[in-house]
């Protein structure tokens, strides 16, 4: 069930004269959370559409994607195939929570390595999966397509109009390609990369249609998955401040730039800005594993 925007009542937002809210689209779905729901809505009409039986996608060890695919395709009752990047997790899937996940949602993994996995948009390689698996419908790492970013136009409401920032967390930029085009004309999106390089910018622009974005470049904590203890005390303060969950991926660093910028006066006065909740949640245990790891404290659960 869709928690309602939840405004988030701290001391340094009544002091700028800020207002803050999340949208709480983690709570769409207990599997299927956030963009993810979003992005495999009419990819899942569109399969069944075309009468096809299976869902083919490609994801690292810890995505959030193949998860959800996962999850939606038992739903669906179609059958998912996972290109999972990294030959060395074929013999130690069962350690990872999201494979695990993935898995126990009937999802089907072909391993592959590093190399061949950056074949992933050639079509002789996509050949060669459909002479191992047969015909099936591919959804790309993410999930992003033109379906997806129609799906994500939808997580703006009407009543999201009153806000002047929308914020999001940026991975493979579908997700604030449907916020840019769904944003009012006074309103801002700004998105903020999980990764780092420059060449997201041109990957929104594919789909996006209005210039009313930017994204925001100095939050990546050294690029995807790279987490620090600073990151993971802001996301347990603030799950416990508030009682919402942050991903470390993607909306913990999201919402520790909308701090740091407010703290740092970048928006004035009176701004209202929101801030997309994309799920991802699953992650978590995984991280808390890597982290365990690296002897730094762990995310609250």
């Amino acid at each position: 069930m869709l928690i309602p925007n939840q405004k988030i009542d701290l001391p340094i937002l009544g002091e700028k004269g800020v207002s803050l809210y999340i949208k709480r689209e983690d709570s769409i779905h207990p599997h299927i959370s956030g963009n993810k729901y979003r992005k495999l809505k009419y990819n899942l009409q569109e399969a069944k559409k075309l009468n096809h039986s299976t869902l083919l996608t490609f994801g690292g060890a810890f995505s959030n994607h193949i998860a959800a695919t996962a999850c939606a395709g038992i739903e669906q009752g179609l059958k998912t195939i996972g290109v999972i990047r990294g030959e060395e997790l074929k013999d130690n899937w069962q350690d990872n929570p999201t494979l695990q996940l993935a898995r126990e949602h009937g999802m089907e993994f072909h391993f592959v390595s590093r190399s061949d996995y950056q074949k992933k948009n050639e079509k002789s390689f996509l050949d060669e999966l459909k002479d191992v698996f047969g015909e099936f419908y591919l959804i790309p790492e993410g999930g992003s397509n033109e379906l997806a970013v129609e799906g994500c136009k939808e997580i703006l409401t009407e009543t999201d109009s009153r806000f002047d920032f929308i914020c999001s967390c940026v991975g493979t930029g579908g997700t604030i390609a449907g916020l840019i085009n769904s944003a009012k004309p006074h309103q801002t999106v700004w998105g903020f990369p999980a990764l780092k390089g420059n060449f997201l910018k041109e990957d929104i622009r594919k789909f996006a249609r209005n210039e009313n974005w930017e994204l925001i470049s100095d939050y990546h904590f050294g690029g995807y998955a790279k987490v620090d203890a600073d990151l993971i005390d802001f996301i347990n303060t603030f799950k416990k401040e508030t009682g919402i969950p942050l991903d470390p991926i993607y909306t913990g660093k999201m919402v520790f730039g909308i701090f740091d910028l407010i703290k740092k006066d970048a928006f004035k006065k009176g701004t209202q800005i929101l801030a997309i909740h994309t799920g991802g949640l699953q992650g978590i245990k995984g991280m808390n594993l890597v982290l365990k790891k690296r002897n730094l404290p762990l995310l609250d659960v």
